[in-house]
C-alpha cells in the first residue's frame, strides 16, 4: 500500500467536489478524488442520466479524468457519498469501478480509501478489495 502521501488532502479533495455531482434520479451523490502516480489530484463526481445507463460514477469520472489529462497510472483514490450529499458512512466502490482502477495501477500497491471525514476514513488496497481480478498481465 502507498503511504507516502497526504490522505487528509486527497479526501477533502473528494469531500469538496461532491456539491458537483448530478444525482437527480437516486439522490446518492458521490464524489471521488484519483491520486496519479504524477502527484496530481484528480477530482469526479457521479453523474446520472434520464437513460440510466448513460450516467457515469464519480470513481470512473475521476480516473477517466486524470487518463484525460495526460496520466496513466494511478496510486490512491478516495471516495464520499452520501443520500442527498449527506456523508453518514462509507461508501464502497461498485464492481466495474474496480475494474477500472485495475486498469490503471498495481493492485498490490493501490491505495482505496472510503471515507465519512477527513478523519474518519477506511483504507484498503485494491488487491484487498477485488482479489484474483482479470488485468493487463491476464492477456499474455
Amino acid at each position: 500500500m502507498n503511504s507516502k502521501f497526504n490522505r487528509f488532502e486527497l479526501i477533502k479533495s473528494a469531500i469538496d467536489s461532491l456539491n458537483f455531482s448530478y444525482a437527480p434520479y437516486s439522490h446518492f451523490n458521490v464524489a471521488a478524488a484519483v491520486l496519479a502516480s504524477s502527484g496530481k489530484i484528480y477530482t469526479g463526481v457521479n453523474v446520472e442520466n434520464a437513460s440510466y445507463p448513460a450516467g457515469i460514477c464519480a470513481e470512473r469520472n475521476a480516473i477517466f479524468h486524470a487518463v484525460a489529462c495526460g496520466e496513466k497510472e494511478i496510486t490512491a483514490i478516495a471516495i464520499v457519498g452520501g443520500l442527498n450529499g449527506q456523508i453518514t458512512d462509507y461508501c464502497p466502490p461498485c464492481g466495474v469501478c474496480r475494474q477500472v482502477m485495475r486498469e490503471f495501477c498495481d493492485p498490490e500497491h493501490m491505495t482505496v480509501i472510503i471515507a465519512k471525514s477527513t478523519d474518519e476514513y477506511k483504507e484498503m488496497t485494491l488487491a484487498e478489495l477485488l482479489p484474483e481480478s482479470f488485468g493487463t498481465d491476464s492477456i499474455v
